[in-house]
């Protein structure tokens, strides 16, 4: 392309709304500014000269500058005027003796980084800054606005000039793109990335490209396109690597598409591992993994003996922080932060968190805390409108708005700013408490402005906000981190940033729960591979059941923390939208929101995971904490309490709340931090608490009616994760109310007996049918009941057998160790009678099969017909079945 010449952009207007009285004869006229297109070394700049000095600002009684107009059609609506009459102070020197002004905007733009700051004051400013401090901003020449916007920024939605220049971009942009057809992609850039030092290297922008640019028709300049070809390449490569590999494997797959830019970004500008990057959830780790050091183990994700579907500290040096409950990263980041400071190191520490994760209090909290003792925390709001299971969407930031929001972010990063406002904030700390809390209030309704996001809210935990960027711009994304980094002691920093979960994968883009969790699938078409059954889900049993109940009673309600799909609660919503209740990650106030319901007579059934449930009945709350708007600090007191929600908020007034428990026991592929192996230890301890598992789904669909007809105090139960066994159903799906506390036979023997809990009990019969080929009689119950226990049956069966086993998937301290208490109260222990718990081992279940898992943990059918047969005296024999 031959070299043309620079068209002049035009003369640059000012349109005043008001009664212009006289201008001091100082030459403070606008002029005409001849754009300059420099060599290749810099981006062409806009600037142009509204006025020689501040002057021209207050010419009037009653100013108002509504816009700066430009001959391109270009109107910046930056509003710098004055809200009131102008006093004189125009005459003395030409400085601020804010007595009665009230300045709306002040436009202030960094040439070098090409952003806009906007800093409003919506009060008067009182009058003891006149009396000897005045602004003297007479050397501040505003005669020279400089807006340098980076003219790629300034020209979204321009196109090149010509067939050709749109070809050459569309063909080095196709060099980018993946076709997900099933094969393994071509990933040449991917291959040459072990570890994150090797990325050290990659260029953010490669060969420039001259284009010639056209904004509204009109030709604006020289624009030296920098294409980001080994950055964005990367991330096209690890995106199709991520696709093709969970396609194989099953796993989360959207989040992790999601994040493919950000996590390249990161591992680009930060010096991993000794600087920590903390990711909340997890679920959106598998870039991250790729990056470090584990993707030829990838195909193992999820597995047995494989790698974890969450960061995991053991599995890599890089996973700084393990994961799987959402809303810890800023809380974990802040420690790391504090220890690092306490321990004299200069590492970064990085917390990302997403996917509604913010929603809960606890982020709430670490927030709070980090403003309060300032440490240098990096907080990344990964913004993609969605929550872990994307049944319901959060209501977020809006999205950003171009080119505008993009160059304001930039601007908030960069370190002379930074710079600037903690110099400002230590005069004004000088100068006294009137001073900063003025400057207090400034600095709050400058973020307000900068941003429709609500940056005010972090601003006033004491969180410095830089956003909205886009999430899905490495080069952006680049900037930022780098300007980020390379600021000294800023103090708590939170970037938010959109993206889209499923990005680049159009099957997940378009999906209805954008492919959150996923079995293995086709990848031209997105479709899975579910496994066929006879039978649903007991998340589904659960669901038709309560529907079913709900149906003939309009008391009942139904509350989930975000979890409306795994839960099987988004069938109940769409049945009944008025009575059922999203509170968001929240579990600790769905506890407490469902305590509410129930003061008032309806019947909450509130659905939570066990492990989830947890949080419910350990959460911390930091009560006595307020924020106090008006003066915009946050204010502590010194006591904390402990509020145990389960416990003082349900158990202790007898407020009957029913607990769905899904996900109980062993899990599978989720591993630890899904495993729901401790809610019979820590529901069972409860006095008024009644506990309840089912060992089929249609005694699950009792249960549940069981739980209806509970009307004077708390009660639970428990369910697995997977399919029902096939069990006969009750009529309608309408469950049967069973006596409380009250189990059944369902095999008479005469020597040995097995009792088994909820899930087990199944395996009970198995070992049982193994038992009876060693000629060996056995009697298998079933509790159902932890609490209250059976008492007639677990004296039955202690009396009429010489040897009792007690069996549960459940951790130490749960249904054995109750009956084990009945039978040494009782005496019966001092008998013949020989009995055995068999429990979850004390320790922690890694991922894998559940079947895995099961022989793992020693639970399998082999394994009670093995503990018998010892017993019994016959190890040899046991031998055999371990």
């Amino acid at each position: 392309m031959g070299q043309i010449k620079p068209k002049p952009i035009g003369r640059w207007t000012i349109a005043v709304h008001s009664n212009l009285e006289s201008i001091p004869n100082k030459g403070y006229q606008s002029r005409k500014m001849e754009p300059s297109v420099s060599g290749k070394s810099s981006p062409p700049v806009a600037c142009w000269s509204a006025c020689s000095s501040l002057q021209l600002l207050a010419v009037c009684s009653s100013l108002q500058l509504c816009a700066l107009v430009c001959s391109l059609g270009i109107t910046l609506l930056m509003h710098i005027g004055v809200c009131s009459s102008v006093p004189p102070w125009f005459s003395a020197g030409y400085q601020f003796g804010w007595s009665d002004l009230q300045l709306c905007a002040l436009v202030w733009s960094d040439l070098s980084d090409g952003c806009l700051m906007h800093i409003g004051v919506c009060s008067s400013v009182p009058p003891w800054l006149s009396a000897g401090y005045q602004f003297g901003w007479s050397d501040l020449q505003f005669g020279l606005i400089c807006l340098s916007l980076y003219l790629r920024a300034l020209a979204t939605g321009s196109e090149a000039n010509g067939e050709e220049g749109k070809m050459k971009i569309k063909k080095e942009k196709e060099g980018w793109k993946i076709d997900f057809s099933g094969e393994k992609p071509p990933t040449p850039l991917l291959d040459t990335i072990n570890y994150p030092l090797h990325m050290k290297n990659l260029s953010v922008q490669g060969k420039e490209e001259e284009q010639w640019l056209r904004f509204r028709g009109v030709e604006i300049g020289h624009l030296y396109r920098g294409l980001i070809q080994d950055l964005e390449q990367l991330a096209a490569e690890v995106r199709a690597d991520i696709v093709h590999s969970v396609s194989k494997t099953g796993g989360h797959l959207s989040a992790s598409l999601g994040v493919v830019e950000l996590t390249v970004a990161l591992h680009h500008v930060f010096d991993t591992p000794q600087d920590k990057v903390i990711w909340d959830v997890g679920h959106q780790a598998y870039p991250h993994k790729i990056l470090t050091g584990r993707r030829s183990r990838m195909h193992t994700i999820r597995k047995t003996s494989g790698l974890a579907g969450f960061p995991k500290r053991d599995e890599s040096i890089y996973d700084a922080f393990g994961a799987g409950h959402s809303s810890t990263s800023i809380s974990a980041g802040l420690g790391m932060a504090v220890a690092r400071n306490l321990l004299g190191k200069k590492n970064n520490v990085i917390s990302v968190i997403g996917d509604g994760a913010m929603t809960a209090g606890q982020a709430y909290e670490a927030m709070n805390n980090a403003g309060y003792l300032d440490a240098n925390l990096i907080v990344i709001l990964n913004d993609n409108k969605q929550v872990s299971l994307p049944t319901a969407t959060l209501d977020g930031p809006a999205t950003p708005v171009g080119a505008l929001s993009t160059t304001l972010a930039k601007l908030q990063a960069s370190p002379k700013f930074r710079k600037l406002r903690q110099t400002a904030k230590g005069i004004t700390k000088q100068i006294g408490p009137q001073a900063h809390e003025v400057a207090a209030k400034v600095d709050a309704y400058a973020r307000g402005m900068l941003s429709a996001s609500g940056s005010t809210l972090f601003e006033e935990l004491g969180l410095y906000y830089i956003g909205p960027v886009d999430g899905h711009n490495v080069e952006d994304l680049v900037t930022i981190f780098q300007k980020v980094k390379a600021t000294p002691a800023p103090g708590p920093v939170l970037i938010h940033i959109i993206t889209e979960k499923g990005k680049g994968y159009r099957p997940a883009e378009l999906a209805a729960d954008k492919m959150h969790g996923v079995v293995k699938f086709d990848p031209k078409t997105g479709q899975q591979f579910k496994p066929k059954s006879s039978t649903l889900s007991y998340t589904q049993y659960f669901a038709e059941s309560l529907i079913k109940e709900a149906e003939a009673d309009s008391k009942i309600v139904a509350i989930h923390a975000a979890m409306g799909g795994g839960t099987g609660l988004n069938y109940f919503q769409k049945k009944f939208p008025r009575r059922c209740f999203d509170v968001g990650i929240a579990e600790q106030h769905a506890v407490t929101f469902a305590a509410g319901l129930a003061t008032e007579g309806l019947k909450p059934f509130c659905a939570i995971y066990s492990s989830f449930l947890q949080r419910g009945y350990d959460q911390v709350s930091l009560r006595p904490c307020y924020i106090d708007f008006t003066s915009a600090f946050v204010h502590h007191t010194k006591d904390l309490q402990m509020d145990m929600k389960v416990v003082h908020d349900v158990d202790l007034q007898k407020l009957p709340v029913r607990f769905a428990m899904d996900r109980a026991g062993l899990v599978g592929a989720d591993g630890p931090t899904h495993c729901g192996a401790f809610d019979i230890a820590y529901m069972a301890c409860l006095p008024n608490m009644v506990v309840m598992a089912p060992s089929d789904e249609a005694e699950l669909m009792n249960m549940v009616a069981t739980a209806v007809a509970i009307d004077d105090r708390p009660s639970c139960f428990r369910f697995p994760r997977g399919n029902g066994i096939g069990a006969v159903l009750p009529p309608n799906n309408k469950g049967i109310p069973i006596e409380i506390g009250k189990g059944r036979i369902l095999m008479e023997g005469n020597r040995v007996a097995i009792l088994g809990y909820g899930s087990m009990v199944q395996r009970c019969v198995e070992a049982a049918g193994l038992l009876k080929s060693q000629n060996i009689s056995v009697t298998v119950a079933d509790a159902r009941f932890c609490k209250p226990l059976d008492a007639d049956l677990i004296k039955r069966l202690a009396n009429e057998h010489e040897f009792l086993i007690t069996v549960e998937e459940g951790s130490i301290g749960g249904f054995g160790s109750h009956v084990s208490h009945f039978l040494s109260l009782n005496g019966i222990l001092d008998g013949p009678l020989k009995l055995r718990s068999m429990v979850l081992p004390d320790r922690y279940i890694d991922h894998g099969s559940p079947q895995d898992q099961i022989e793992e943990a020693g639970l399998s059918a082999r394994h009670i017909c093995a503990t018998m047969l010892t017993m019994l005296g016959r190890p040899i024999e046991a031998l055999n079945f371990k």
